[in-house]
């Protein structure tokens, strides 16, 4: 991204705050949501640089003229979404033949996100915390009954995140909710990037700087386009909504003290520590 503030009003003004097809190979642009003082404002990043602009930028923002430093601030989850949804086994490395031939798909509650460098906190009763490192979508126009062809005009960018699951309560409560959807659970960031080609990027999972899982989103079994064609026939999906598109390969266990980090090609890492409260 070419540096300085007329670069940013270039980038408003030919659009990219509203939602249309990213174009792979166009202008990578990494938003961001953030907190400095005792202010929470949306931004796009120029290198360290962060320019503020004024509302979130799949609502055709206008810059402020206000800049901050990236060191100087605490990253937020990159949206405030009416609804998180996930993909459950979505990848053959993960699900083995059991993947399912429709998008198999359940909830995480908006108040379970936290952004880069939060903690995950969690009680003593948690005792088999696993992490699985994904790609997710973020709609940046609603969608209801919307077709495949069609999906890609409603997706605005793409993010990483973690859908920390519990798996000991997975397996014995009979809804996923409490394993999937407790505080803290969905750690999303670091930044939202548009113009990637989200089918085909590297997802890398590290627990304590080991890798752990290492996949392309090539290997989805069902793709971006058809989660979100299938996701809006029955529900409504308005702007800044995620979808977690499912996690490939093993996982294992997170213990208090350990660091869990998720790189996404082109996006960043997203990087968190658990710890008991």
């Amino acid at each position: 991204m070419k540096s300085g503030i007329l670069k940013l009003v270039f980038i408003l003004l030919l659009g990219f705050g509203a939602a249309q097809p990213a174009l792979a190979g166009e202008d990578i642009i990494k938003y961001l949501r953030f907190q400095h003082a005792d202010k929470n404002a949306y931004g796009i990043l120029d290198g360290a640089t962060i320019h503020e602009i004024d509302k979130a930028p799949y609502a055709s923002p206008k810059p402020t003229g206000r800049i901050y430093a990236l060191k100087d601030v605490t990253l937020l989850p990159p949206t405030v979404p009416s609804k998180v949804l996930a993909v459950a086994l979505n990848y053959r490395s993960h699900a083995g033949n059991s993947g399912a031939a429709k998008p198999e798909l359940f909830a995480k509650f908006p108040s379970s996100l936290i952004g880069d460098g939060a903690d995950i906190v969690v009680g003593k009763e948690a005792e088999n915390l696993h992490y699985e490192g994904e790609l997710v979508v973020v709609i940046g126009k609603t969608a209801k009954h919307v077709s495949l062809a069609d999906a890609p005009a409603h997706v605005f960018g793409v993010t990483a995140g973690n859908d920390v699951s519990e798996r000991g309560w997975q397996f014995s409560d009979s809804q996923w909710l409490r394993a999937k959807a407790s505080d803290g659970f969905g750690p999303v960031g670091p930044y939202l990037v548009r113009g990637l080609n989200y089918n085909d990027l590297l997802i890398e999972t590290r627990l304590n700087g080991e890798v752990e899982q290492s996949e392309s989103t090539k290997n989805l079994i069902h793709n971006v386009a058809k989660i979100v064609s299938y996701a809006s026939r029955y529900f409504t999906l308005l702007p800044g909504d995620m979808i977690f598109t499912g996690t490939p390969g093993r996982t294992r266990a997170m213990n208090a003290g350990d660091r869990i980090e998720i790189k996404i090609e082109g996006i960043g890492t997203l990087g968190n520590r658990v710890k008991n409260h």
